[in-house]
Formats: C-alpha cells, sequence, structure tokens
C-alpha cells in the first residue's frame, strides 16, 4: 500500500497534472478517479501496449470495464500511485452506461459463452471435409469451383470464431480457448491472432478516431474522410500517411473499386501477419503462431495443386477470396459510413465515440449465422466482452438508453448499409479529384484525366 495511504493522507492531482504522464515510461491512467502508474506495465499486458499509451494520462473507467472483467480491479493495486483525481466527476450518460454495465454482470449475460461453439467448430469441419473430396474426387469442373467458394464461405465461419475467442473466452477454459483461436485462425484462415488482436484492441478503443484506429488507416487505397488529404500520422502504425499523386488516383476511384478490393483484402491480413511474426516486436507464442500459419500455406496450396489444370486453380482460389470478401465488405459496412474524428481517444465520452462511430445492420435472428453477431456493432462496441448469442438481447437496452440522452442509434438495412458506404467512399473520391492546392500528378493520372 502507498505510504500516504499508510499515514492516512491521500493526495490529489488535477487532470491537467495526470495528462504530463501520458507517454512510455512515464504512463499514468485515472480509474473511479484513482490515479495508477501503469509504465511497467503496459509491455506486459495481455491486451498490448497501445492502448494503455493511448490513454495514458487521461481518466478511463468506461474503457477499463468494456474490457476487463470485475476481478481485474483485484489486479489494480499493484500499480496505485496513493493520489486521486480532484477534479473527477461522471457525466450522466456514463453513469448510466455503467449501471446497465453492472446489470448485465448481474444477470449473466458475460457467463453464457456457448453459444453452439462446438455446433459450428464440427460444421467448419465437414465443410473441410466436403471441400477437399470435391476437389479430389468430383468429376465436374463448375462443382471442383463451388468447392471453392465453400473454402471462402469456411473462412467467414471461421474467422467468426476467432473474433469470438479473441473477444471472451467461449470454451471451458483458457487452454482450449487459445487452441480455437489458433485452429480457427492461424492454422485454417492464414491469419495470425496475435495480429489481430493487436489490431483489433487499438480499432475498439479509437473507434472511428482516423489518425488512432488501424481500421481506418488503408491508404493509398481506401479513404472515408477527406482529412487523410492532409497526409495524416498513424499513431498505431508510427508513421506517415502520405497523400500523394499515385494515392489521389486510387482514392478518386474508389467507390468503384471497393467490392474488388474486398476480394483482395484477405491478402493484406495475410502480409500483416507475417510483418508482426517476423518482426522485433514482443510477440506472445511466435513460434505456435508461425507454425499455424505454415500449415496454412501448405494444405491450402496443397489443395489447389490437386485441380486438374491452371485454369481451375485460378478460378477456385478467385471464388475462394471471393465469397470471404463478404466479411470484409461486412467489417467495413459497420465503421466506414459512421462519424469519424481526430486525435487521441477518451474516457469521458466512451459511450458517445461508440455508438457514433458505429453502425448496427438489421436482420432476422435466423441470419445471426450469417452476420456473426456483428450486425450488433453498437452493442459489441460498448460491451466487447458480451458474447455474441447476447447482443440481440441487449440491443433493446442499448437503444432505450440512446434515446434518454439523445444520442444516436444508427440501425439500417444489409443493402442501406452498403449504399452509405458506396456513398461515403463516393464522396471522398470527388473531393480527392477536386482538391484546391493540387499535388504532383503522376502520367497515369494525366493519361486517365486529360480532356480535349
Amino acid at each position: 500500500m502507498p505510504q500516504n495511504e499508510l499515514l492516512g493522507k491521500p493526495t490529489y492531482i488535477s487532470l491537467q497534472e495526470l495528462q504530463k504522464h501520458n507517454k512510455r515510461g512515464d504512463a499514468w491512467i485515472a480509474i473511479d478517479g484513482k490515479i495508477y502508474n501503469v509504465s511497467k506495465w503496459a509491455k506486459l499486458h495481455p491486451g498490448g501496449e497501445f492502448p494503455l499509451l493511448s490513454f495514458a494520462g487521461l481518466e478511463v473507467t468506461e474503457a477499463f470495464l468494456a474490457f476487463h472483467p470485475p476481478t481485474a480491479y483485484n489486479c489494480l493495486n499493484t500499480f496505485f500511485t496513493g493520489s486521486y483525481l480532484c477534479d473527477y466527476a461522471v457525466s450522466d450518460v456514463s453513469r448510466d452506461y455503467r449501471n446497465l454495465l453492472s446489470e448485465l454482470t448481474e444477470m449473466g449475460f458475460f457467463e453464457y459463452k456457448g453459444c453452439g461453439v462446438l455446433l459450428m467448430i464440427s460444421l467448419i469441419i465437414v465443410m473441410l471435409c466436403v471441400s477437399v473430396c470435391g476437389v479430389l474426387f468430383s468429376d465436374s469442373s463448375c462443382v471442383r469451383v463451388c468447392y471453392g467458394g465453400l473454402m471462402g464461405f469456411l473462412w467467414i465461419q471461421s474467422g467468426w470464431i476467432s473474433h469470438d475467442s479473441c473477444h471472451y473466452q467461449i470454451m471451458a477454459n483458457r487452454n482450449w480457448n487459445w487452441f480455437v483461436q489458433i485452429l480457427s485462425g492461424n492454422f485454417l484462415s492464414g491469419i495470425s491472432m496475435e495480429w489481430w488482436k493487436w489490431n483489433h484492441n487499438a480499432h475498439h478503443l479509437a473507434c472511428n478516431s482516423l489518425d488512432f484506429d488501424p481500421d481506418l488507416q488503408h491508404l493509398p487505397f481506401f479513404v472515408v474522410s477527406s482529412k487523410f488529404f492532409t497526409s495524416l500520422t498513424s499513431c498505431f502504425h508510427d508513421r506517415k500517411m502520405n497523400f500523394d499523386s499515385f494515392a489521389r488516383f486510387l482514392v478518386s476511384y474508389q467507390h468503384w473499386s471497393y467490392y474488388p478490393g474486398m476480394c483482395l483484402a484477405r491478402f493484406n491480413l495475410f502480409a500483416q501477419s507475417f510483418f508482426l511474426l517476423l518482426s522485433n516486436r514482443k510477440v506472445p507464442n511466435r513460434n505456435i503462431e508461425l507454425l499455424g500459419l505454415l500449415v496454412f500455406w501448405i494444405w491450402y496450396p496443397l489443395l489447389v495443386s490437386c485441380l486438374p489444370n491452371w485454369g481451375e486453380r485460378v478460378l477456385f482460389v478467385i471464388a475462394s477470396f471471393s465469397v470471404t470478401g463478404i466479411q470484409h465488405v461486412q467489417f467495413t459496412l459497420n465503421h466506414f459510413s459512421a462519424s469519424v474524428y481526430i486525435g487521441q481517444p477518451t474516457s469521458h465520452d466512451w459511450f458517445e465515440k461508440q455508438t457514433s462511430g458505429s453502425l448496427d445492420v438489421e436482420s432476422p435472428s435466423w441470419m445471426d449465422w450469417f452476420h456473426g453477431g456483428l450486425q450488433f456493432q453498437i452493442e459489441h462496441h460498448l460491451f466487447p466482452r458480451l458474447p455474441r448469442c447476447s447482443l440481440r438481447k441487449v440491443s433493446p437496452l442499448v437503444k432505450d438508453l440512446c434515446k434518454k440522452h439523445n444520442l444516436p442509434y444508427n440501425c439500417v438495412s444489409f443493402w442501406k448499409a452498403n449504399l452509405l458506404t458506396i456513398q461515403k467512399l463516393r464522396n471522398a473520391a470527388l473531393q480527392a479529384r477536386d482538391l484546391t492546392k493540387p499535388i504532383p500528378r503522376n502520367l497515369v493520372w494525366e493519361a486517365v484525366n486529360t480532356h480535349g
């Protein structure tokens, strides 16, 4: 226990003073008004260093509650400085959010995590066997190519399992949960789960921040705001996102290249997985992760090579990646058309930022398997530990809370979400063509845009 508390003399600091401790080696945060020094813990933090450094110098109660079970409070005393925030205050929205989170916890919404996981894993294994047998034993070229589409559908469903298992424990114990992550992510899909957690945690914490959220940083291919035209610096990747003449050319036609790009988006995930695992960063279970990727890059090319000719092999791969492209469309629909901002995420408006930066997709309950639960994106961002099967039950409560505080609750049909996304991309594309201060244009730009 800190000396100040032992003497019964707690000290108080202002939020302005707290904000000075906002860098690596000097990272303080406040939870429930108590100040914690997490400088040394940052490198050991299971969620990675980036979340703690992103919120360093801030009051982070909402973010802490959203991502940690109540038992996590037991670990905080080690980092307590003995000081308190003198100007600590809780807004009405934050108070209601905390109350709702507490009610859901007491009602056991976070405990029922199975949600048909074994059934879905069994289905994935069946789909894999059917696809392999179809390639090896079918006499029809068209049928064999269709099995490539089935492979893409398998990747979609294994992606939902990976997503769930990384957010909360879907199996009876942690070891089995980790095994499912590696099986569904690395072995079956070729994507590093450690990369996914590193990237996805940052996305959740900084939802739709143009310079902090990696899920919006897709230059030179896609941008959702003209603010990217100033060449923002990515705080996640720690590099400048240059908007040059080549990027302008690609962005100017992004509303046309969006769907083809989503069919190829998985290649980016493959590359990012290897970049992380082969980097100098500290990566847990690096060898197992690499082994999983190696297994994927053995069995999938080997299966493709079993097809009788190169024409079928190419069509099989195109079918696989085109179908799984649906999932990448689903990922982007939830955020591309929503509100964006620039700057560090803050905890005092946690509820507001998560709701304004997310979009729900209307769907009947029998289509939940198709969306993997992410059609309830607002609920998922507010309660990332909430099992998929509980999201629909919680949705009316979140909607009522938004209505109470006059906050947006954006929910549209799947087709409307597609339309809004294309409109957002088109608006940015047109602005890219008409910048008042043009940047040097490359030869491709000049050739395509020469008139007369």
